[in-house]
């Protein structure tokens, strides 16, 4: 006996509705891919108001297209995305400041658009993984460019973001069209590894010359806006990808072999790290600006937002202050020390639990650990989407390292690519053999 369909979610029981034809989802898939594509290549060029109906435009194309199109399976990482998305309303509505948190809770919701119309259009035609990278790419190599030409341009500029009362007094930092190095950073990092898997992935000279260009200028734009976090970031995203991608070309080797040559290459990269940061005098600055604790202005002045930030969990831990950085903007001052006014927590963790309480960072942990089993599949699997998993894996490694000390995440420019990340380890395993 043929087993009975599941019924589908409450939930989902408005998808379908609509008739639909293929012609009909064709243009659909079309529309939603030339959308995405002006969103990624302009994040880092466009305004803020233009990303933004970028953005809902995005999200209204996914209501028309879920609208004709029945539901699915939800799968794990959408499912921790609701049960965070449920939070955040909840959240919402318990708020000391309820109209500033449905702020934030809007552009939650937007994010989630966005997200929602790449993984519907990854899932129905998962060649556009390829064209949307390629406008990410774009974009990413304008941005670099531009910004190491500021290498060679006046300095009076670039000496807005030399502290004279850090270690690292006197850096010049490089910020791109992006008008700040730790947000240059944060959109650069989890691009590196998606470039390194277009590299490998792509067949035409003339394209893996774009994939090279975009990983070398991109890791030069990097350590030239000297952002710490950005460092450690572009560490994480770019050993994790190499550590991953070693172990799926050996997995049919001898065992032996598959331990000690991973192990080899964590020595060989410690090493490398630790020459570079005792022998090259940049680095070493910011090494020790990093090691200096209170001694450094930046240091400092974290410490005191992340002080203030643990005073405002505390005494809303379960359920936060509701999502957004008007909500923020709205308590922290009843928090802060004198003269640290922040705009964030400074850290992804504290601001998830200033926001939605412990339950929000629990559903953000639990998220976490559905995208490390998901981009794990790619060490095993062969299917079209195999590499990108792993480089979706590194660059959401990347970001969880940088976002530990900085809140660069919550900004578009950065956020819209961790969606982007998302939607490619949300993907069902397919059997087309094509990544090599």
């Amino acid at each position: 006996m043929a087993e009975a369909a599941a019924p589908t979610p409450l939930l989902l029981r408005w998808q379908g509705l609509l008739p639909s034809s293929y012609a009909l989802r064709q243009r659909l898939s079309t529309w939603a891919g030339l959308i995405l594509i002006a969103l990624l290549a302009g994040l880092p060029l466009i305004s803020r108001t233009g990303l933004g109906l970028v953005v809902l435009s995005a999200g209204a194309l996914w209501l028309l297209w879920a609208a004709c199109t029945p539901s699915g399976r939800i799968g794990t990482i959408s499912g921790w995305l609701l049960l965070f998305l449920g939070i955040a309303v909840l959240a919402t509505g318990l708020s000391p400041v309820p109209m500033a948190a449905a702020k934030g809770l809007a552009k939650l919701l937007s994010y989630l658009g966005v997200y929602a119309l790449m993984r519907q259009l990854l899932a129905s035609q998962p060649a556009w993984w390829d064209r949307l990278v390629a406008a990410l790419l774009a974009g990413e190599l304008v941005s670099s460019v531009i910004a190491l030409r500021q290498l060679y341009g006046p300095t009076e500029e670039l000496a807005r973001w030399a502290d004279p009362n850090s270690v690292a007094e006197g850096t010049i930092r490089i910020y791109g069209p992006l008008g700040n190095p730790n947000l240059l950073a944060g959109y650069l990092v989890p691009i590196l590894p998606i470039a390194a898997v277009a590299l490998i992935r792509w067949r035409g000279w003339g394209q893996r010359l774009f994939a090279a260009c975009c990983l070398l200028l991109g890791s030069a734009a990097t350590l030239f806006s000297y952002s710490r976090g950005g460092w450690l970031g572009m560490l994480a995203a770019l050993g994790l990808f190499v550590l991953v991608l070693l172990l799926r070309a050996i997995r049919d080797w001898p065992a032996l072999w598959r331990r000690l040559l991973p192990l080899a290459l964590l020595v060989l990269a410690g090493l490398a790290i630790a020459i570079a940061a005792t022998q090259i005098e940049p680095i070493r600055t910011r090494v020790v600006s990093l090691l200096a604790g209170r001694g450094d202005s930046s240091n400092n002045f974290r410490i005191n937002v992340w002080l203030a930030a643990v005073d405002m969990i505390q005494d809303r831990p379960w359920i936060g202050i509701g999502p957004g950085n008007a909500a923020f903007n709205s308590i922290y001052p009843l928090y802060q020390q004198p003269k640290f006014n922040a705009l964030s927590a400074y850290s992804v963790p504290l601001e998830i639990l200033v926001e939605t309480g412990v339950p929000g960072l629990i559903a953000c942990l639990g998220l976490a650990w559905s995208s490390l089993q998901q981009g794990l599949i790619g060490l095993r699997e062969r299917g079209n989407l195999s590499l990108p998993r792993l480089a979706a894996l590194a660059a959401i490694a990347g970001l969880l390292v940088q976002g530990a000390t900085d809140t660069i995440f919550f900004r578009p420019e950065v956020q819209i690519i961790g969606w982007f990340c998302l939607a490619t380890l949300a993907q069902p395993l397919t059997a087309e053999p094509s990544d090599r």
